[in-house]
């Protein structure tokens, strides 16, 4: 009972270890502040919800099924990051380059209906769970199956739900942090939350470009071997 209960801790720290720094829902809340400005405090929180859930939705699915997706529409996983990646380098391009006056965004009306149409792309996806993220769900997925064997013997059960609650704890940070962003503002003036806007902004393209990186990497890699 003890090593059991030892496993399922070892398997939700090590997971959320895993993901909470390449999810970064401290480091993205300035963006999603960015991004969110013109909705009223309570759009926003509704918003922090959705992103939640969808990000969940999209860590669970990829941990569960992910390598089977990619298996039965023949697509590699660095392609996966190489796309992916340039959509959050891309991202991050335009939120680094932006006018703090945002006036396109002020055309679009500030309504919940309007604010939902962007509750999956582009805040949840790529911007909160990004091909990083759903690289480790996917990967984390097929090594606990791996280390199960094939009658799944090996307390699969157990630490698939230690896996799925780290991702679930994962995602209330994200809430906690992104319903709570506004108060950034307050702590940091609109100066502050600019420069850390700006910063995030670059290390988010960064993160795509490293991501990109990666999955050309390995797909020479995998070129040269065959």
């Amino acid at each position: 009972m003890v090593a059991n209960l030892a496993d399922f801790i070892k398997v939700l720290v090590v997971t959320f270890i895993t993901l909470f720094p390449i999810v970064n829902p401290i480091g993205d809340a300035p963006i999603f502040l960015s991004l969110t400005r013109r909705y009223p405090e309570s759009i926003q929180k509704v918003l922090a919800r959705k992103i939640a859930v969808y990000g969940f939705a999209i860590l669970a699915i990829s941990f569960l099924i992910g390598s089977e997706i990619l298996a039965l529409l023949g697509v590699s996983l660095f392609v996966v990051q190489l796309a992916g990646g340039l959509v959050v380098a891309a991202t991050g391009w335009r939120l680094l380059n932006q006018q703090s006056d945002e006036s396109s965004e002020k055309a679009d009306p500030a309504t919940l209906e309007n604010a939902l149409e962007h509750a999956f792309f582009p805040l949840t996806l790529p911007l909160t769970v990004g091909p990083g993220c759903i690289s480790i769900a996917i990967t984390l997925g097929a090594h606990l199956r791996h280390q199960a064997g094939p009658g799944f013997e090996h307390g699969y059960p157990r630490r698939f739900l230690a896996a799925l609650t780290a991702m679930a704890l994962t995602c209330v940070s994200v809430y906690i942090c992104y319903g709570n962003a506004d108060r950034l503002v307050q702590v940091l003036g609109k100066s502050g939350t600019n420069i850390l806007m700006r910063l995030s902004a670059f290390i988010l393209l960064i993160i795509g470009v490293q991501i990109m990186w990666n999955g050309l990497n390995i797909g020479i890699s995998q070129m040269v071997h065959h």
